[in-house]
């Protein structure tokens, strides 16, 4: 065989820098956007962004107090009122142009790198208010350090503050004394001499303190603690209530009132104010000193009604301001031959660009939601229609990895609340009229099913499969079980009440 060679040309696809950054941008969060971009700042000096978040940043003054950092840095002041009077709106009402000093580069590159993104808004501090000063958020205090707090003034021997203190901090976050009195007392030293009566007046005391219940063993305990504490109660109902939460705890939670009532002798008025006394006990005493953080989601885009329609428009609050440094840019027209400065040039174009493109992107996909979806936005969700990612790629011309990236984390503003644009995806059911139904709708006519349904005879999955099979939608039991599960809705005999 004869050796030679040959020249082939062909087509393939590169993901370049710029596109890879492209992707990358277009499927962060909001959140994980900003935190990529305070990245980018810090690593680029031609990269400078006018909506700086520690403008209203409170600052600790010499004397003391507490002030508004855009209020009192002259700096700031100046640096906003010079972008503001140099920034001129374009066509699209979208973007700010700002001169970036490199008076020497092509007009198209002048243009392109003195983008901003976004208005420039700045907020504003309300001149009305009589007290402008900012309030600081109170420290919240733990349930050991509100219980250490009583032990100190209801003990009267070091030896019953220590034994208090040790049960104290045995307790879980819910209140609970998790390990046994035994199991306490053989952690101690002998030489202590310490026995199971002084462990036994401790977790007394511990019992006596605020919250109500704090100390128990088990729920059926701790619910006896609080229902001996509550006020103007019979104590007939009292008694009756102690008797369930003691001895039938269990066949309570289930809702088995029949055999309650035939074990103990109670008719329906009977069990039903101590179900009321029961429901006034909190079965986690230390669950309000284990406050969880509310996460808070800042919407991408806002869906408004008005006189045209449902219009969308972006969050300008969530968009970053960014600019080509003029200082710098300056310093590149006068040394040319400054390679890295010329690379870093480069990169804030590619960023400020991609940035706008991410935006132009969530804009387009969120509109056609809206235009495919209007029946959700004019009737709620028990009007969503069938969609897919595949329907959405086809009209915009895009792919549908694009669709889930842009999809993905972000959210929505609408008078029905805060969704995530996947929240308009989702699978269908057939119709016995040949139509499809989402399955968004079927969780929202089993939502409302439920929600008026007669409490002493709740609905069961089969008896609300066959109401769907009613107004035409053939769905099986399962299915209606599986709906119910992911709407955290509990069984038909959780349900049911006196």
């Amino acid at each position: 065989m004869k050796q030679g060679l040959q020249l082939r040309t062909s087509q393939h696809l590169a993901l370049t820098p710029q596109l890879q950054q492209s992707i990358r941008l277009l499927q962060l969060s909001t959140l994980e956007l900003h935190q990529e971009l305070e990245q980018m700042l810090n690593d680029n000096p031609l990269l400078e962004r006018l909506d700086d978040p520690m403008d209203l940043a409170v600052r600790l003054m010499p004397d003391g107090a507490l002030s508004n950092h855009a209020e009192t840095s002259d700096y700031a002041n100046g640096s906003a009122t010079s972008s503001e009077s140099r920034s001129d709106s374009d066509d699209s009402g979208q973007y700010d142009s700002i001169d970036s000093g490199a008076g020497d580069f092509q007009e198209q590159d002048q243009q392109e790198d003195s983008s901003i993104w976004g208005e420039a808004n700045r907020n504003n501090t309300n001149q009305d208010d009589d007290d402008g000063r900012p309030q600081l958020e109170i420290v919240e205090q733990s349930l050991r350090e509100y219980l250490l707090d009583q032990a100190n003034l209801c003990t009267r021997t070091e030896r019953d503050a220590a034994l208090l203190s040790l049960l104290i901090e045995a307790l879980d976050d819910n209140g609970y004394l998790d390990e046994s009195l035994e199991q306490i007392l053989s952690a101690l030293p002998e030489e202590l001499g310490i026995g199971p009566e002084d462990l036994i007046f401790a977790l007394n005391l511990l019992q006596s303190l605020e919250p109500a219940g704090v100390g128990a063993r088990n729920a059926s305990e701790c619910l006896a603690l609080q229902i001996k504490r509550l006020p103007h109660i019979p104590l007939v109902t009292r008694r009756l209530a102690l008797t369930l939460v003691q001895d039938f705890l269990p066949q309570f939670a289930q809702r088995d009132f029949n055999k309650i009532k035939k074990a103990l002798d109670c008719d329906d008025q009977d069990l039903r104010e101590a179900q009321e006394v029961i429901r006034l006990c909190q079965p986690h005493p230390g669950k309000g000193f284990n406050k969880d953080r509310v996460d808070f989601v800042a919407p991408d885009v806002i869906v408004t009604k008005t006189k045209l329609g449902w219009q969308v428009q972006l969050n300008q609050d969530v968009m970053p301001k960014l600019q080509i440094n003029s200082l710098y840019a300056n310093l590149l027209r006068q040394h040319k031959n400054a390679a890295t400065l010329q690379t870093q040039l480069q990169e804030a174009r590619w960023l400020i660009k991609n940035m706008r493109q991410r935006f132009d992107t969530i804009l387009r996909v969120s509109e056609a939601i809206v235009e495919r979806q209007r029946s959700f936005f004019n009737h709620g969700a028990v009007a969503m229609r069938p969609l897919v990612l595949r329907e959405i790629a086809d009209t915009l011309g895009l792919h549908e990895s694009t669709i889930s990236r842009v999809t993905t984390q972000k959210y929505m503003l609408t008078p029905h609340g805060v969704f995530e644009l996947k929240y308009f995806f989702g699978s269908h059911v057939a119709t016995e009229a040949g139509g499809e139904a989402s399955s968004t709708a079927i969780r929202a006519l089993i939502k409302q099913l439920i929600g008026a349904e007669n409490q002493t005879t709740p609905l069961s999955d089969s008896k609300i499969a066959s109401m769907l099979g009613e107004q035409g939608m053939v769905i099986a039991r399962r299915t209606v079980a599986k709906y119910r599960e992911a709407l955290k809705i509990p069984p038909v005999n959780l349900r049911k009440t006196l």
